[in-house]
């Protein structure tokens, strides 16, 4: 693919990396001594002690977080079984999600951070990788890395793509710049209508093709050796998880926990919150309602009189809710919108969730329109659900929408290998 025009916006924007390039070790090493980067691996983010390229055709697939990194899984293993011999990179920006994609990466799967957005970096980074088609998830676009990639003649997809209303507003005001980068693309690919219309809105001519969401085709996450145990350990007890959870998620499953154990006295909420480092200030909750907690990080077991077990750890999600027959969603009754509720339902914990899932607006209602989750938006509510008698069903009901809603991950996969192909 040839070099494309580039407009004011975008001219700006890499003139401006153009700039910046030489203070960028500066800038990793700033945020490495502050704990942001990983403390062995941060390096990549300068295109630095890169892993050895396999030998063969390779796709690199980049998404910015843990969330949106774990959701590639299930279309990497369907591409590996029509493609055998394919290899994969897999970029990330946050430092968790490569510590968790780690011990759930798929087959013929490299991770590595992806380098920061300036000339020296990309060129280091393309050279070394060489990859035969560039795949982007969801929302994050670095601009410099787009531009670069299309100009060597690699194609470019964007998958998964997703885009709110906030979203659409902020982009419009630089829509050059992204009409720019959304024409440089061969395939977009989006969740659902109102994403495709706001990018067509964004890059008039620009075709956006709806194929649904790439997680609920998510591959199961890793389980752990330490299961068998800790089932032996928890038999008999009444078990449910608070999953990515943030203060005000906290909120709601403590004050219905302790409502719960009022008439289930031996129940156990295995709580794991988004940012393990919140653990100390969950124990506080905990003792403000006289529950008593146990925290993972400290190797501490629960006891038969813990009521809360604080799950600070990362990349054990799986363990959880293969543990738990039902699970509260984070992220939903607070700013946050909402996380995913498929990593959840592959695992057969039933789900249940707040009013608030704006980030997964389409995933909650095919889950709902088939009874196959519930919402609550109380304590009150939390504990009335905790003790409903169809919640095996319930998850049963999200399996096979599951099922059903993974097939478009096929769709997907064919336009990518035709890409490869062409």
């Amino acid at each position: 693919m040839a070099d494309q025009p580039k407009g004011l916006l975008l001219r700006l924007y890499l003139a401006a990396t153009r700039a910046y390039g030489p203070r960028g070790w500066k800038h990793i090493e700033s945020r490495r001594k502050r704990g942001k980067e990983h403390p062995e691996r941060w390096r990549e983010k300068a295109a630095d002690q890169m892993a050895p390229r396999p030998p063969g055709r390779l796709v690199w697939m980049h998404a910015v977080g843990l969330g949106e990194v774990l959701a590639l899984r299930g279309l990497i293993e369907a591409m590996v079984e029509a493609e055998p011999g394919l290899n994969f990179l897999v970029t990330s920006s946050a430092r968790a999600s490569g510590e968790v994609f780690d011990r759930n990466r798929p087959p013929r799967t490299l991770h590595q951070y992806l380098p920061l957005d300036l000339p020296r970096f990309r060129r280091r980074f393309l050279d070394h990788w060489r990859p035969d088609l560039s795949v982007w998830a969801e929302q994050d676009l670095w601009p410099g890395l787009v531009v670069d990639a299309a100009a060597r003649g690699i194609p470019l997809a964007m998958i998964n793509a997703r885009m709110g209303e906030r979203a659409y507003l902020s982009r419009r005001r630089v829509r050059g710049l992204y009409a720019d980068l959304y024409r440089r693309f061969a395939l977009i690919a989006a969740q659902d209508a109102d994403t495709a219309g706001r990018i067509e809105a964004l890059a008039p001519g620009v075709t956006v093709t709806v194929m649904g969401s790439l997680k609920a085709a998510c591959a199961p996450l890793a389980d752990s050796p330490e299961r068998p145990d800790m089932q032996r350990l928890l038999a008999g007890r009444p078990l449910w998880c608070a999953a990515s959870t943030h203060a005000e998620d906290e909120a709601v499953a403590l004050a219905a926990h302790a409502l719960h154990r009022k008439t289930h006295p031996g129940s156990l909420l295995i709580l794991a919150p988004r940012l393990p480092a919140r653990a100390p200030e969950i124990a506080a909750a905990c003792a403000a309602l006289g529950l008593t907690c146990a925290l993972r990080s400290e190797g501490a077991l629960p006891e038969p009189e813990t009521a809360v077990w604080i799950a600070d750890s990362f990349g054990e999600m799986g363990l959880w809710y293969r543990l738990c027959p039902v699970s509260l969603i984070g992220g939903s009754f607070g700013p946050v919108q909402g996380h995913n509720p498929w990593e959840a339902v592959r695992l057969g914990s039933a789900v249940l969730h707040g009013p608030n899932t704006a980030n997964f607006t389409a995933d909650y209602a095919l889950l709902a329109k088939a009874q196959a989750t519930r919402e609550v938006r109380s304590a009150e509510a939390l504990t009335a659900a905790l003790a409903a008698s169809d919640l095996g069903p319930m998850a049963a009901r999200a399996s096979a929408v599951q099922a059903e809603a993974s097939r478009g991950v096929l769709l997907i996969r064919n336009r990518l290998i035709g890409l490869l192909e062409a």
